[in-house]
């Protein structure tokens, strides 16, 4: 009996390791534009993390000083939000204060 619960444990391992490797879900990308001496940048930073705890996904945080084009699009703005899932375009969702009902959306869209 104890060998049939053992089998069955591996087998149904084995099926659920193979599920998992046939469809992965690719990780949702965040792009945190940015500046040094922000603490608007850090307090949207540390939200954004304390929110995806537990979720697939990379933050990518630029520091928009450092790129002439960045900071004539974004200077007065950072920090500035965007959110971009598997193949789909990158889409802004907030600037200044995480805006949690539009990341709570993008989420569960």
């Amino acid at each position: 009996m104890r060998d049939d619960i053992i089998v069955g444990f591996l087998i149904c391992r084995n099926l659920f390791s193979s599920m998992l490797e046939i469809s992965p879900k690719s990780p949702i990308k965040f792009i945190l534009y940015s500046r040094t001496y922000c603490h608007l940048c850090d307090d949207m930073l540390a939200q954004l993390k304390a929110n995806l705890s537990g979720i697939s996904t990379t933050i990518d945080v630029i520091d928009v000083d450092a790129d002439e084009a960045l900071v004539a699009q974004f200077d007065e703005l950072v920090p500035v939000l965007f959110g971009q899932k598997e193949t789909q375009e990158a889409q802004q969702l907030c600037h200044y204060f995480l805006d949690i009902e539009k990341l709570k959306a993008f989420l569960h869209d």
